[in-house]
């Protein structure tokens, strides 16, 4: 495939088609972390950021206090695969997490 062949293909290529593609191929789930009544809330930013290693300390604050006040907060949306991964790493701090589609 010459240069030029591949910068025609790519130029046929809508951003929103690959979203499209890729939201159908890999369907958005969300990590939730819900409220308990024995870790301290310290601790829950400490895991959250640990956890889920993109959050910043202020990020995690805010899904912290919105599980705190509602009984539930979405951590994260990504890839079903993804998800499990940060559920389980939730989970191996003793925080209670679950998945759920987007």
């Amino acid at each position: 495939m010459s240069r030029d062949q591949w910068t025609f293909m790519r130029s046929e290529i809508k951003p929103e088609e690959v979203v499209r593609n890729r939201t159908r191929l890999l369907p958005p789930y969300k990590v939730i972390v819900h409220d308990d009544d024995y870790n301290e809330m310290n601790y829950v930013i400490f895991a959250l950021v640990h956890a889920v290693n993109i959050l910043t300390t202020q990020e995690a604050e805010r899904i912290m206090l919105t599980a705190h006040l509602t009984g539930r907060a979405v951590v994260i949306v990504s890839p079903k695969e993804v998800a499990e991964y940060y559920q389980e790493r939730l989970l191996s701090y003793n925080l209670t997490a679950t998945i759920e589609p987007d």
